[in-house]
């Protein structure tokens, strides 16, 4: 295969309502079947009047379907046609001072009529591409990727197919119509006032159909990896993971990474504490056998408890049967207090406030440690349990007398995946003075 790149020169100053198809074929009036035209966007958006004047920043707020990162004065943004550009496409360059030109309404459109035009006045069978200048995700700089196509298929699927060693291709899939629009650049260029090239020796990929456009090279916004910035990401990621943060009952038995509590308790000792201490201490019940006899012991006293408060054998039951959710759980956490940092009053008032503020601290650091879970996709559920036999807690798990068990964590991934919490109204929540 041998291809040619030619530039197209003539071509002139577009304004509204030109007949590009003219245009073009007086400029090019060796212009043969088979040949892959691609035509700078700005010109095309020029023809079709959509040039303007006014406030830039509003014209990028009209043409864009949702940002997808800002850095400094730049934003880059997904378009209502699903690109991702900056500024959504919309440019100040290579027009009258004063005026911006935004992309074609739809590029696919575009191709298409230009096609016929070229087609039935002018008798030639050709492809077109509509291209337009775009950064990629991973690289440095841009290129010319094609936002409009006819006559071409846009991409070339190789799943399916073997290599010469007979590996079979998967996820192969050339984006022919980009690769096209980048070569055709090498002899357009930005400064050089010749915005369409034709691209020669591809006779046989031009099809008599318009075929599906360019439209079936973008990326569904659900499916796109690269969907936000890094930063918006990571923002995004951290609202997420505190509305996710919920109650999990029931878990797959997918074992746990240790990595993953280990991050997680990381977290939980970066929150606040009184007088710059670190009160907090996790207990991961690793052993199964350990975890069992704790369960079970802590079953027991429960059971002892209810019964010495005068409950029925089957309210009993009843009863203990939602401490289930920790014998359910892939793995069980124990989360300490330890106050030894903590200043000693004689007077009961304040020594009251000393054990609340270490109370919040704990507070704190627990949920700290599920909103870190739900960030790794683990599900987690507080239990306040341990709260009411500690002496039982420290005795089986061998602990210092000053530890006190808060509550016990079962975690394990959602057996269901966890829906968002919706937004609650702050309304009577939240008090202004």
């Amino acid at each position: 295969m041998t291809l040619e790149i030619l530039p197209v020169h003539g071509i002139g100053e577009v304004g509204e309502g030109d007949d590009l198809a003219a245009l073009i074929a007086a400029a090019a009036p060796d212009l043969a079947d088979g040949d892959v035209l691609a035509v700078t966007s700005k010109i095309v958006s020029k023809a079709e009047g959509r040039v303007t004047v006014g406030d830039r920043e509003a014209a990028i707020d009209a043409e864009s379907a949702g940002l997808v990162a800002r850095r400094g004065p730049t934003r880059i943004v997904r378009t209502r046609h699903g690109l991702v550009l900056a500024a959504a496409g919309v440019d100040a360059s290579n027009v009258e001072p004063g005026t911006i030109v935004l992309l074609p309404v739809d590029p696919d459109v575009s191709a298409r009529e230009l096609r016929h035009e070229l087609r039935e006045r002018f008798g030639v069978t050709v492809a077109v591409l509509v291209t337009d200048t775009l950064g990629r995700a991973w690289r440095l700089g841009q290129t010319d990727v094609a936002i409009g196509a006819a006559g071409l298929a846009p991409m070339r699927a190789y799943g399916g197919e073997l290599d010469p060693y007979g590996n079979k291709l998967t996820v192969t899939a050339p984006a022919i119509a980009d690769e096209l629009a980048g070569a055709a650049d090498l002899v357009k260029g930005k400064t050089s006032g010749v915005p369409v090239a034709i691209v020669r020796g591809l006779g046989e990929w031009v099809t008599e159909e318009d075929g599906p456009g360019a439209a079936a090279l973008v990326r569904p916004a659900a499916e796109d990896m690269f969907g936000l910035g890094a930063d918006e990401a990571r923002r995004e990621g951290h609202r997420e993971a505190v509305s996710l943060r919920r109650s999990v009952r029931d878990f797959t038995g997918e074992a746990v990474d240790p990595a993953v509590i280990e991050r997680a308790v990381a977290a939980a000792l970066t929150a606040p504490a009184p007088h710059h201490s670190v009160p907090w201490r996790f207990v991961h019940v690793s052993s199964v056998d350990l975890r069992e006899s704790l369960l079970t012991a802590m079953r027991e006293a429960w059971t002892a408890d209810l019964r010495g408060d005068g409950f029925t054998e089957e309210s009993i039951t009843r009863r203990v049967a939602r401490g289930g959710i920790l014998w359910r759980a892939t793995e069980l956490v124990i989360p300490c207090l330890v106050r030894d940092a903590a200043h000693d009053y004689l007077d009961e008032r304040r020594a009251d406030a000393e054990r609340t503020m270490f109370h919040v601290a704990m507070g704190a650091g627990v949920e700290n440690f599920l909103v870190a879970l739900a960030a790794d996709g683990v599900g987690s559920c507080w239990v306040s349990s341990t709260l009411f036999c500690p002496d039982v807690v420290r005795g089986i798990l061998d602990l210092p007398g000053d530890w006190e068990p808060m509550g016990a964590v079962a975690v394990g991934y959602p057996a269901e995946a966890a829906k968002p919490r919706p937004s609650r109204p702050t309304g009577d929540y939240l008090l202004h003075r």
